[in-house]
């Protein structure tokens, strides 16, 4: 059943004139101190990140954690910032980000948005064909919009791959709500979510609706919603792999432990029929928490996964690592 309804998008096919314009902007910001090399451009706080917003085609390095007592957080990203309304999006108001934004295994924490009335909401409101995002935790967040909502982007049609959210992350509107992505439209891979995620339709752990690639990546978020509801995604158009989820999972219809309702593809996927409360999903396996925490269950999938003595002896020659008997497949940068 396909109920997916993208937004339409708009890319001018002449950029020229405004690359020009782009120079002008880094030098400007190399004067004030955020431009380091050209083209490059280091965060360092939330006046920092808020400066994308000028340069949608930059490349990014986050230098270090950003959290409420970093310079700029009560004007940028607080409970109090714009009127209530805390951050506002980037490319919210512009066209999507199409540059590359490397958080060098850093986190932004404290995150708060308050936007219950607008579409297209989280750090980033949308990641263009162009962009990526990548090694970026976004922590202890506080996320509210209409529909179209994920802790670190609300649509996606880039690249995606080493991030995470924890916190809450909910959609007062019709679709698409999931704890790292709204709606991905193209690919999400080696990413988990912590965040318990609230909407209506369309609401998955990680990504609430998915018409492309969701691959070696988890939830452990406990997800609430109406219908085509999951454990991992609400909604599948495209393809899920080598991927579990393991939270509680409450819906009316269309409701899965992994998947709400797919018409794509699911392959060498689990979720926990104990946790999530959920002995069905419209794909991947249902297995006990015993079997979750076994590596033959993945190994057996074809899992590019490894046995380690403890969570301090990982193996970074594989994606996933799991000390059997003790955790669930953890992802091989996990701290």
């Amino acid at each position: 059943m396909k109920i997916l309804s993208w937004r339409r998008h708009h890319y001018a096919a002449v950029i020229g004139i405004f690359s020009i314009f782009l120079i002008i902007v880094a030098l400007i910001a190399g004067m004030v101190g955020c431009f380091r090399v050209v083209g490059l451009f280091e965060i360092r706080d939330w006046y920092d990140l808020d400066y994308i917003k000028n340069n949608l085609y930059g490349t990014y390095l986050l230098m270090n954690d950003l959290d409420s007592t970093t310079a700029g957080y009560t004007e940028r990203a607080s409970p109090t910032a714009n009127g209530g309304q805390g951050w506002q999006p980037i490319g919210m108001k512009e066209a999507s980000f199409r540059g590359l934004f490397n958080g060098q295994g850093h986190e932004i924490r404290d995150l708060f948005i308050n936007r219950p009335d607008q579409e297209g909401v989280g750090l980033f409101d949308e990641l263009g064909i162009t962009g990526r995002i990548m090694s970026i935790g976004v922590v202890k967040v506080n996320v509210t919009g209409f529909s179209l909502v994920g802790g670190l982007i609300g649509v996606n049609w880039g690249n995606v791959t080493g991030c995470y959210v924890t916190g809450s992350v909910s959609g007062t509107g019709t679709s698409g709500v999931g704890g790292l992505v709204g709606e991905n439209v193209f690919n999400v891979n080696n990413c988990y979510s912590t965040a318990s995620v609230s909407g209506n339709e369309q609401v998955g752990g990680l990504v609430g609706r998915n018409g492309d690639t969701v691959s070696n990546s988890y939830s452990t978020s406990s997800v609430t919603g109406s219908q085509y509801v999951g454990g991992l995604v609400g909604n599948s158009d495209g393809t899920v792999s080598n991927s579990y989820a393991t939270g509680n999972v409450t819906g009316s219809q269309y409701v899965g432990g992994l998947v709400g309702n797919s018409d794509g593809t699911v392959s060498n996927s689990f979720w926990n029929t104990q946790t999530s409360g959920q002995t069905t999903s419209d794909g991947g396996t249902g297995e006990n928490t015993r079997q979750m925490m076994n590596i033959d269950t993945f190994s057996g999938a074809g899992w590019n996964i490894i046995a380690v003595a403890n969570l301090g002896a990982r193996n970074p020659s594989y994606i996933w690592n799991i000390v059997t008997g003790v955790t669930y497949p953890f992802l091989r940068w996990q701290a």
